[in-house]
């Protein structure tokens, strides 16, 4: 996705495989201080038993998609539009959103976003096999891929990038996309690689790994030559 290139392909290459530089693999190439609580938790305040799925309203799916990831109502409209302006305080017209007020948060809100959670967002190299990813280390996944416009009940043969987010709830994995009903089971680690794989087969789709700044450093979430052997 160009957007999503625009903002991290400022990269050193590590053998074939573009890795986003001076980030920690992030992105964001300045940290956006919070002036809003956010608790440090990521799991706690999941309900036993239930999956938290916020539903599509006008284009805020970057805010759903949040919200999916971190299973809690986290963000919201007046949350974001402070990290926009935080990311570009001198700018009339902020480029990391819709100047409709109607949402459409570019990559690096999400970015922030997770940052103040002490997340963060890898960018995942679609060069490289999904088998190299070590699930086991990744909290959940935010994906952008291409999707049909609607107007009420009407589809229109129009496709626009949409951010949807994947993550595993009491041992299933679930697709958490804000224009489903309710969350699609995909099931366990196998059907979980098969479903990122389908995904990324699409020539915009591009994906994100939310994960704890250590894995994040460490580049843990990555099974290297060496683990395989």
């Amino acid at each position: 996705m160009d957007v999503m290139r625009d903002a991290i392909n400022k990269s050193n290459n590590r053998g074939d495989q573009a890795k986003p530089a001076d980030t920690g693999g992030s992105g964001i190439h300045k940290r956006v201080p919070c002036i809003f609580s956010l608790g440090n938790s990521f799991i706690s305040s999941m309900n036993e038993g239930e999956v938290f799925h916020e539903k599509q309203r006008l284009e805020f799916c970057a805010i759903h998609a949040l919200n999916n990831v971190l299973q809690e109502r986290v963000f919201t409209k007046e949350s974001a539009d402070d990290i926009c302006k935080r990311l570009a305080p001198q700018c009339m017209v902020n480029p990391h959103r819709s100047v409709l007020g109607t949402g459409n948060y570019d990559v690096n809100v999400i970015m922030a976003a997770l940052q103040c959670r002490e997340l963060a967002a890898v960018w995942w190299d679609k060069r490289r096999a999904i088998q190299s990813l070590c699930v086991s280390k990744v909290l959940g996944f935010i994906l952008n891929v291409p999707s049909r416009i609607s107007l009420g009940i009407v589809s229109l043969p129009l496709r626009r990038r949409h951010w949807l987010a994947v993550r595993q709830v009491m041992g299933q994995y679930y697709n958490l996309d804000s224009k489903l009903k309710n969350p699609v089971s995909i099931g366990g680690e196998a059907n979980l690689r098969t479903f990122l794989s389908e995904q990324l087969s699409q020539e915009v789709a591009e994906m994100l790994l939310v994960v704890r700044r250590d894995v994040e450093e460490d580049g843990s979430w990555l099974i290297t030559d060496d683990l395989k052997k």
